[in-house]
């Protein structure tokens, strides 16, 4: 009995022994651990001060938040930290950091954050699609169909180029319409664009008097012009506030009436479906659909096909027609060098044949001109946001995991220590000392890295053709009785001009 009881004490000090060692290596390492995060921590980026509940929300405008961002860039360097309520944010500024943040670190840098104002639309916590997606599996599954699928667009009996080269023509002849009189010419950039991308997704074009596809383009603009503002991101940073019934389809009407636009339209496509014939990328879908478990597994279910649809739809029609509009305004507010273009135009294309995309090869001056509307224009200042998919650092600043990322674009193509003139409109920014066409490492439009914009290749494709068509045909003039059109852009997601008439004579 003595024995066990010695025993029993011996065993009863072991265990106190291993339990006090036990919490002393727990303390340590925690303690250990906040020092490392403590040191990290340490090393966050800097921004100015951040008050309680809406942290800085009130340092930035909103309505132009690459300007903000450049007057804080002066104040805190390339690399700045903000703070939308309870939400972390750290914004990039200049060529240099955002290339070594995309492309350097691309996959540091791959996620999205998670938008609350897309529930409505059926984009839940774990966002699908290709624009809003999370980074992960499906939505490598669903970008490397979009990317495949718009790089084979053989399907039908027109290529992809033949397409936007009979749009031009049709975009021709309404201009031609207006016999020279004053109009905005907005509307027919949108149809003329937006017909390219419902060839694709469904496989037939609209005419422009049409007044469902008249619908379709008001509904692409009011859904991005309702994403813009103080209201949007407050409602991002505190997502409780989204869940007010009523709220989201009030304040994001156009968004909820662009999914319905979409889902009828698929529902009529779905009720026509051959698998044997293949008529567009939505027919591909379908196709995919049908494998089963495995390909829903991938991303390929209905709920995904529309929100494809409605990525396609808003990302690939408005910033090309954008674009578009830019290049037009610019010829108004410099006639000098729209002469240069159409001489080059008549030189190597003439004034019958319609243009190729073999032609760009051999017009130096007209490809300068475009990439410079691109870079001056400043059709997406600040793109969409990233997050970081892992702890990383950048430039010696430490940034956590979860952290919101902002890619102010709009300071990598006017970084002031990359561009001659990069206030100013000047197309020898992408000519050589021989007159020959060069593009510099800092002209990132598209964005960079993983989440680049999968449809580059379409839209330059787009802004080629439509240019040079238009360009061949007309000469752009200022009506004599209109003031002079502004050049500063209205900011929603895209940058804008604002609304400006001209006049189109026939050449």
């Amino acid at each position: 009995m003595a024995l066990l009881l010695w025993l029993g004490s011996q065993l009863s000090s072991i265990w106190s022994n291993i339990s006090i060692l036990g919490i002393f290596l727990t303390v340590f390492t925690l303690l250990l651990d906040f020092m490392k995060r403590r040191k990290k921590w340490s090393r966050y980026p800097p921004g100015p001060a951040s008050l309680p509940f809406v942290g800085t929300m009130f340092s930035i405008d909103f309505h132009k938040p690459h300007h903000s961002f450049s007057q804080l860039q002066k104040k805190f360097g390339n690399i700045f930290s903000l703070q939308n309520c309870w939400t972390n944010l750290v914004v990039l500024n200049g060529y240099k950091t955002v290339k070594e943040a995309l492309v350097h670190k691309s996959e540091d840098f791959a996620d999205r954050p998670y938008f609350p104002i897309y529930e409505h639309m059926g984009y839940g916590e774990n966002s699908e699609g290709i624009v809003v997606a999370r980074y992960g599996h499906v939505w490598k599954e669903l970008r490397r169909f979009a990317l495949s699928t718009l790089r084979n667009f053989g399907m039908g009996k027109k290529s992809l180029e033949e397409r936007v080269v009979e749009e031009a023509g049709f975009l021709c002849s309404a201009v031609k319409s207006k016999e020279g009189k004053s109009f905005d010419i907005h509307v027919l950039l949108n149809n003329a664009v937006c017909n390219i991308i419902c060839t694709i997704v469904f496989g037939d074009r609209f005419d422009y008097g049409d007044g469902t596809f008249k619908r379709l383009s008001q509904l692409v603009q009011d859904s991005l012009d309702q994403e813009t503002g103080f209201l949007p991101q407050l409602l991002n940073a505190v997502p409780i506030l989204v869940r007010i019934p009523g709220l989201p389809q009030k304040v994001f009407q156009g968004q909820r009436e662009l999914m319905d636009f979409i889902d009828v339209v698929i529902d009529k496509h779905m009720k026509t479906w051959d698998p044997a014939h293949t008529r567009d990328l939505t027919d591909v879908f379908l196709k995919e659909m049908e494998k089963g478990k495995a390909a829903e597994e991938n991303g390929f279910h209905y709920n995904n096909l529309r929100l494809v649809a409605v990525d396609l739809f808003t990302a690939g029609s408005e910033t090309s027609s954008t674009t578009l509009r830019w290049a037009l305004l610019y010829m108004l507010l410099h006639p000098e060098i729209q002469s240069k273009v159409q001489a080059e135009i008549d030189n190597v294309i003439g004034r019958e044949r319609p243009p190729t995309m073999k032609d760009q090869a051999s017009m130096p001056y007209t490809n300068a001109v475009i990439h410079e509307v691109q870079r001056y224009g400043d059709i997406a200042p600040v793109g969409l946001p990233h997050m970081t998919y892992r702890d990383t650092e950048l430039q010696g600043f430490f940034i956590p995991k979860g952290t919101t990322i902002i890619t102010n674009l709009s300071s990598v193509l006017k970084d002031e220590t990359l561009w001659e003139k990069p206030q100013e409109f000047y197309p020898e920014h992408f000519l050589d000392t021989n007159g020959q066409f060069v593009k510099p490492e800092a002209f990132l439009p598209f964005s960079a890295g993983r989440r680049a914009c999968p449809g580059e290749q379409l839209a330059r494709m787009e802004l080629f053709l439509f240019f040079t068509s238009l360009l061949q045909k007309f000469t752009f003039v200022l009506p004599e009785d209109q003031p002079r059109p502004r050049e500063d852009g209205h900011f929603a997601l895209t940058n804008s001009p604002h609304p400006y008439m001209l006049r189109a004579l026939p050449r």
